[in-house]
């Protein structure tokens, strides 16, 4: 989310799947698009057909790659080398949309003196602290302004300090799903683009080095290939042609993984591909409702529609909450509206402004609360009780070891599934019982397990890649004691106001709860109807809602999530829509229903001129109609819709009063996109190439930061780090590793593995491996191998093929091996689980596992038994000289501060 947050405004895709047939040229990278996302994919092949370019860069040759135009292997965890490449490539040419740049970016921007780059610092950013491990992003300031200390003024994950004591500005990206951190002031400009500190000369100077020469040498990709894609994208992107990019998880789970997406929005902004029909970036979302769980959030630190959540120290009270943000320009100034009517849709009449709203009822923010720090804290001892719900950590979390530790040390954990996952039987036969490092009678933690209905079994909506709403019927009744994840809330929530006297005055928080919702049936299920209703909010006289800017600051509306204000509009369930494509345009504004306002394009007014007009008469697709003084096309404009063209704010203008008319994103305070983040993200204004955490090639371009000096890690003993690079002992992990999906299994395989069609269609687990290393580690196609880590080994099924590639990565020949991540030891086809192998590091903005890009070592055989396994893996940690400070250096020269 930060990614594309700080970039244009929101964390959500720019675009919709059906515009790719749009596309004059479609780069999809980071995903394997025809077998993770089939169903998405028809719209590549729609573009192919009308003539579009489709090009696939991904370490593995898959079905995607076997429909592109051209397929290129790159080393795992050498992304942002190639978009680099990319963008020096149009900067450099002189190929950048300029009219699109200077109107509709920051580029003109000029940043204060004292920033220095990574190019000025070996590898770091100015304001670098070694010893924390953090940024002050102070130096990182426009010329003339000053960003929010943290998004939207508020506190910090964890409050930084200097060595010195002193406390420090930092960037957090708390609110960065929708819209970059707020700034005051207006900065210093060079329309010319020639002032040296202006936004564009810096970014020529920071990707000057990432040259045809470099990209070949740390991605592998030949000079002749990269020149290729490059030609292709200048070639059709511009005022008549479009270019869009889609990535999934191959670019999120890395320890700079929003520093991918960053990478790629800054050359769709060059390319002037935002906000128009076939450009774009589409952000493949795996499952129907990942969208939607960040949306209204299962994520610890935000509320619905990307409000952040308030922090113990700063937030005090509602005015403290709003005030910076109700002094910036664009639509966040509105946050006290969202705000008080989320207030009002939770405690209702209990919520008034003698109380602020109920403001104080809201959880507080102390630190970092996210999965992996809340696995530490199971180990310690701090964190005694645990749901999972749609997850199967025992296997499907990096570390997996590691999590099956915290799940021994609760006193109780509750696990809602279709089957009896691993993560409800760790305790009688996961891994540690076979090796002796648990004992079953040892563990104290009391399991209960409750049968989930499934999908088909109940009412609801889904919220896919494209931030579209659709309203799916029950099929059939759940059996016997299984039941909805509705219906397990809702009568938790029951349950617990029952059992609750009224007496302690905490008990208001969840006594005066709306929690009056209509249920139907012999159990009593919900009404999903009424719950989407509520989200959707109501007016003063309880008619539904149809747009956010109704919301109200002053308690006479109530919204459970601002950004989907309108879902029911006229009190009709919107996301039921099914109009067939034959009766409305290709747009399909009633198939669905999309977050913001049914926009299915977002930022469109840049598809139009800074006059109002459509950059070409092939892709118009929203303009301004001088005649009618409003905006008008074939999408909803996202913007005012009466806003001329020609409107400038007056001095002192917030809101939405003080984006001008040719300002497109709205969400942003300045009305721009973002090539340079002044706040926002943690690790750096511009994306770097950093190696990954473990790797085992150095980092050509910086030789003294071979890692994100940013990245969040825990060394501990079960998590130790391997070194990496040049350093000693890094040549025991020789190889490359990386995780990929089936179409025929779902993710940790809870949905898949117990059906027999599918256990039969993919039987067993395996390991992708060329047959240049099959020969160099003496591989048997279909026999036994083992994988190691400095964590654990696996083994599988050896496949011998073509589609992994050896890559001449600086000289020397290097080999990737693909793992596919869906097993484990329980269902009708079981298998070693990836995530045995891999170490928590973590991208330090949303706090995401690096699952792509892992070093490791691969043997003939079957991995031991027993505690024979343990001493394998030991034995590889002695021979790399593994210790608890292995791999967890900041700066890798601790002298150097970053200025």
């Amino acid at each position: 989310m930060p990614g594309l947050g700080t970039s244009f405004g929101r964390g959500g895709a720019t675009t919709f799947q059906q515009d790719l047939a749009e596309s004059d040229c479609i780069l999809i990278q980071g995903s394997n698009m025809a077998e993770a996302h089939p169903v998405g994919f028809q719209w590549v092949m729609e573009a192919k057909k009308r003539g579009a370019k489709i090009i696939h860069v991904d370490p593995r040759y898959t079905r995607t790659s076997a429909v592109a135009d051209k397929h290129l292997a790159l080393r795992a965890g050498s992304d942002i080398a190639f978009l680099g490449g990319l963008i020096n490539h149009v900067l450099s040419s002189d190929a950048h949309f300029h009219d699109y740049v200077v109107a509709y970016t920051n580029a003109a921007m000029i940043v204060g003196e004292e920033f220095a780059d990574t190019e000025d610092l070996d590898g770091l950013f100015s304001g670098f602290d070694p010893e924390a491990g953090s940024y002050d992003v102070t130096t990182w300031q426009y010329q003339g302004s000053q960003a929010a200390p943290a998004v939207g003024g508020h506190g910090t994950e964890q409050a930084p300090t200097s060595r010195h004591g002193r406390e420090r500005a930092a960037s957090r990206p708390e609110r960065s799903g929708s819209g970059g951190p707020v700034y005051h002031g207006h900065p210093e400009s060079d329309p010319t683009l020639e002032h040296p500190r202006c936004v564009f000369q810096l970014l020529k100077r920071h990707y000057a080095r990432y040259t045809p020469d470099v990209v070949e040498q740390i991605c592998g990709i030949s000079q002749e290939d990269f020149a290729w894609v490059a030609d292709q994208l200048v070639a059709h992107s511009g005022r008549d042609r479009t270019s869009a990019i889609a990535y999934a998880v191959g670019w999120t789970h890395h320890t700079v993984g929003a520093q991918y997406i960053r990478a790629a929005s800054i050359l769709q902004l060059l390319l002037g591909n935002i906000g128009r029909p076939g450009g774009g970036i589409l952000a493949l979302r795996g499952h129907a409702s990942i969208q939607g769980s960040t949306d209204i959030p299962t994520l610890f630190n935000l509320l619905p529609g990307y409000i952040p959540m308030p922090h113990a120290h700063t937030d005090t009270d509602l005015e403290s909450f709003v005030a910076d943000d109700e002094l910036a320009c664009g639509y966040w100034a509105n946050i006290r509206s969202y705000l008080v009517s989320l207030l009002k849709s939770w405690w209702g009449e209990h919520a008034t402004a003698d109380n602020d709203f109920c403001f104080d009822r809201l959880p507080r923010l102390t630190g970092d609360h996210g999965t992996f720090q809340t696995v530490l804290d199971q180990i310690e001892g701090k964190c005694q009780g645990y749901f999972v719900i749609g997850e199967n950590p025992a296997v499907g979390t990096a570390n997996a070891r590691q999590q099956r530790m915290g799940l021994a040390a609760l006193d109780w954990l509750v696990v809602r599934d279709l089957h009896m996952i691993e993560t409800a039987t760790f305790w009688k036969d996961g891994p540690e019982i076979e090796t002796g490092e648990m004992r079953t009678a040892d563990i104290g933690t009391e399991v209960f397990f409750l049968p989930a209905a499934s999908h088909t079994e109940k009412d609801g909506s889904f919220t896919n890649t494209q931030r579209l709403l659709q309203w799916h019927h029950k099929a059939v009744e759940p059996t016997e004691d299984q039941r909805s994840d509705l219906w397990f809330y809702y009568h938790l929530g029951r349950r617990i106001r029952e059992k609750l006297t009224g007496e302690d005055e905490r008990d208001r928080a969840v006594l005066e709860l709306t929690w009056d919702y209509p249920t139907h049936g012999e159990i009593a299920e919900p009404s999903a109807e009424a719950v989407l209703a509520e989200i959707n909010g109501y007016d003063g006289d309880d008619r539904p809602l149809s747009a956010y800017p109704q919301l109200r600051s002053d308690g006479s509306t109530r919204c459970g999530c601002w950004i989907y204000c309108g879902v029911t509009a006229d009190g009709v369930n919107q996301s039921a829509r099914r109009v067939p494509a034959d009766q409305q345009d290709r747009v399909a504004p009633e198939w669905g229903w999309a977050w913001p306002a049914n926009r299915r394009i977002l930022y469109n007014r840049a598809s139009a001129d800074p006059d109002g007009k459509p950059w070409s008469d092939r892709k118009a697709y929203v303009w301004w109609d001088d005649g009618r003084g409003e905006w008008t096309g074939h999408d909803v404009p996202d913007f005012d819709k009466t806003k001329r063209p020609d409107y400038q704010p007056e001095d002192g203008a917030v809101g939405p009063a003080g984006i001008a008319g040719t300002e497109p994103f709205i969400m942003q305070s300045d009305g721009r996109g973002w090539l340079y983040v002044p706040a926002g993200l943690v690790d750096g204004p511009f994306p770097a190439h950093y190696e990954p955490q473990e790797s085992p090639v150095a980092n050509l371009l910086h030789p003294h930061q071979q890692r994100n000096p940013a990245r969040q890690i825990h060394s501990r003993p079960e998590n130790r780090y391997q070194p990496s690079g040049d350093e000693p002992g890094s040549d025991v992990f020789p190889y490359v590793f990386t995780t990929f999906r089936l179409t025929e299994h779902h993710t940790a395989g809870g949905m898949s593995r117990w059906l027999r069609h599918l256990s039969e269609l993919a039987p067993a687990m395996f390991l992708e491996v060329s047959p240049e290393l099959a020969v160099e580690r003496g591989l048997q196609h279909g026999d036994w191998a083992t994988v190691v880590t400095a964590r654990s080994a696996i083994e599988g099924r050896v496949m011998v093929t073509e589609r992994m590639r050896p890559l001449l990565i600086g000289g020397r020949t290097l080999h990737q091996i693909g793992i596919p991540w869906h097993w484990g030891p329980n269902g009708l086809t079981t298998g070693d689980a990836a995530n045995e192998l891999i170490g928590v590091a973590l991208d330090p903005n949303v706090h995401i596992m690096e699952t792509k890009a892992g070093a490791c070592d691969v043997r003939p055989g079957r991995r031991p038994r027993a505690a024979a396994l343990n001493r394998l893996v030991a034995e590889y940690r002695d021979r790399a000289g593994i210790d608890e400070r292995t791999g967890t250096e900041h700066a890798d020269d601790p002298r150097v501060e970053g200025g």
